[in-house]
């Protein structure tokens, strides 16, 4: 069964060489907090693994391609650095990657938008990892709403980073109502929303009517919920709304694991329960079909 992983983050050279002393320099103080802490046992929480260490990474989980994830930067040039450094990774890999262009508020709607068209030009299929409640993005901003209405004229699905309501606080933590992902998707019809980390567990604790433009992906399960959330979740929203994705390279077994992998998360989701063509369209055929892959 192939697999899509539709959630991994990986950063430029000058960025992973020395991440406190580039996020200093760059103004990305927010960054830098959730990135270069480490947990109880001293390990820590990210890594910054090569384009060889993530493909290594996948050969050893069997998954057939990575979508790269932006991150939400504070500042358009972090976005552009990014950008550019993912433009040529997937130029590289063609076969292994494919890569969403993140933008920043920092210049207004028409830089934001520009770095869209660079990006759709250069063969990228999504926007995000999107964070406004992060970098004080007002969720009534003009550039943010000329983002996801292009996004949706483009065919290019957006991810919106959901912070789980009940999560315990840790350094970082930016608090995301879930009623303000469901204004989005309600203002943007046209546009395909896919919230990060089961979305909060939006569905399982609203009795709202969600729109059909909602996804939701599986980023970092095993540090959010226990391995029932897989057939919970299924149960409510069917397996067809649900992207699987790592949160690679964020270690998601730190208690076992001194470095990420993708191993343990591909057995997890083949232990959930699921029957085999709920996990065929979890793992692989939501993602090739709802990002044209």
């Amino acid at each position: 069964m192939s697999i899509i992983d539709a959630h991994v983050h990986l950063y430029p050279p000058e960025v992973s060489s020395d991440p406190t002393a580039w996020a200093a320099a760059a103004g990305e103080f927010r960054w830098a907090v959730m990135h270069t802490r480490v947990r109880k046992n001293g390990r820590p929480v990210q890594s910054f693994p090569s384009v060889k260490g993530l493909l290594q990474a996948m050969d050893e989980a069997d998954v057939e391609r990575a979508v790269l994830l932006g991150w939400y930067w504070e500042r358009a040039a972090s976005c552009r650095l990014q950008n550019r450094f993912y433009a040529e990774c997937v130029r590289a890999h063609p076969d292994r990657l494919s890569a969403f262009v993140t933008v920043s508020p920092s210049e207004g709607a028409d830089v934001a938008l520009e770095e869209l068209k660079r990006a759709r030009d250069a063969g990228f299929c999504g926007v995000g990892e999107l964070s406004p409640h992060s970098v004080d993005w007002p969720l009534a901003d003009e550039a943010l709403h000329a983002v996801l209405a292009r996004a949706g004229e483009w065919g290019m699905p957006v991810n919106l980073h959901v912070t789980e309501p009940e999560s315990r606080d840790y350094p970082g933590k930016v608090v995301t109502p879930l009623s303000d992902f469901l204004n989005l998707a309600q203002t943007h019809p046209s546009t395909s929303f896919i919230l990060a980390h089961w979305g909060g567990r939006l569905p399982l604790v609203t009795n709202e009517s969600l729109p059909p433009n909602i996804w939701y992906d599986t980023a970092a399960t095993p540090l959010l919920y226990d391995q029932t959330i897989w057939r919970k979740f299924v149960a409510k929203v069917g397996e067809k709304r649900v992207l699987f994705g790592s949160d690679f390279s964020l270690n998601l077994y730190p208690a076992i694991d001194e470095e990420p992998n993708m191993t343990r998360l591909v057995a997890e989701v083949h232990r959930s329960d699921l029957t085999t063509a709920q996990l065929k369209a979890i793992v692989s055929d939501n993602a090739r079909r709802l990002l044209k892959l």
